[in-house]
């Protein structure tokens, strides 16, 4: 299979369902609500020495976003742990790898938008691929985007949903322009997020971070303040300017898919000295530690 980040995901098993299905012939319904509207949610997750990292953090978000989107026959706790893991001994997969866990609205009796055509109960897809952090640990750079990221105003961004079309767009910028991703906006001109992770500065010493009003308040952005708090490290949420970017002395972005990922230059402004800062860097090693402590180990078969 050509073009794939990593040739051993040619061959995986993906969890749709019930079961597990090879990667050829893992697919849903033309008539599954995630085809039909975007309407599912989802969670990231990864995977270190035999560990998930919070495992339990990251299922009650998702059980608190299906709530909110009122879905109908959510699989249990225990049901959605089972495939997860059995999606992981099924590839072999117990350090340097990846989840993308989907629940769907389910498969409707006919095409529409109301969810009272969605009879079945939920789709639940587990999909594992071998996936190191998506970002140069060493740096990435940004431009601003001209969409603007959603606020409770139209879509609660504590829903994780699957609806990330202005996300995409802001992404398409970021490609356009030669970036690594888009830093997003609310509709007010603040900092929200970048359009797959959050984001963080360093101004003297003290740490800053949006207030999770237009952005989602990610497992790997409140892991993040809990370790400023436990080691002494100032953080503050706030409203945050496009100017205090530009001359923060430090930023960095997180999430689950890219770790912790310093920032070098935002369009076309140098951030501090233009490479990984200090905190940055002691962040970085204290968030290792954590998520390796607090993973849920795989059990054996």
């Amino acid at each position: 299979m050509n073009g794939l980040p990593d040739p051993r995901n040619a061959d995986i098993q993906v969890w749709v369902g019930d079961g597990l299905h090879p990667r050829a012939e893992a697919k849903v319904s033309v008539f599954d609500s995630s085809v039909q509207g975007g309407d599912a949610v989802w969670e990231g997750l990864r995977i270190y020495e035999g560990k998930v990292a919070d495992l339990d953090r990251h299922l009650d978000r998702l059980f608190d976003s299906a709530h909110a989107m009122a879905f109908r026959g959510v699989p249990s706790r225990e049901k959605i742990k089972r495939a997860v893991f059995a999606t992981l001994h099924a590839n072999g997969m117990y350090d340097g790898a990846h989840i993308r866990l989907t629940l769907t609205r389910g498969e409707k009796v006919t095409s529409g938008m109301s969810p009272h055509w969605n009879q079945s109960g939920c789709t639940l897809i587990v999909l594992a691929e071998w996936k190191a952090p998506v970002y140069d640990q060493n740096g990435i750079r940004l431009i601003t985007s001209s969409i603007r990221r959603n606020n409770p105003q139209s879509i609660d961004s504590k829903i994780h949903h699957n609806n990330l079309i202005n996300n995409i767009l802001a992404k398409i910028e970021a490609n356009h322009a030669g970036a690594d991703d888009a830093l997003m906006l609310d509709l007010a001109g603040y900092v929200s997020e970048t359009n797959a992770t959050n984001v963080f500065l360093a101004k003297r010493g003290v740490l800053l971070t949006p207030h999770a009003d237009s952005c989602l308040p990610g497992i790997t952005r409140s892991t993040v303040i809990r370790l400023c708090r436990e080691h002494g490290i100032e953080c503050r949420e706030r409203n945050l300017s496009i100017s205090e970017v530009y001359t923060a002395d430090e930023m960095f972005t997180t999430g689950t898919m890219g770790e912790l990922s310093p920032v070098l230059d935002v369009d076309g402004r140098r951030i501090g000295a233009g490479g990984r800062g200090p905190l940055t860097e002691k962040l970085q090693g204290l968030h290792a530690e954590w998520v390796r402590r607090h993973g849920e180990p795989i059990p054996p078969l």
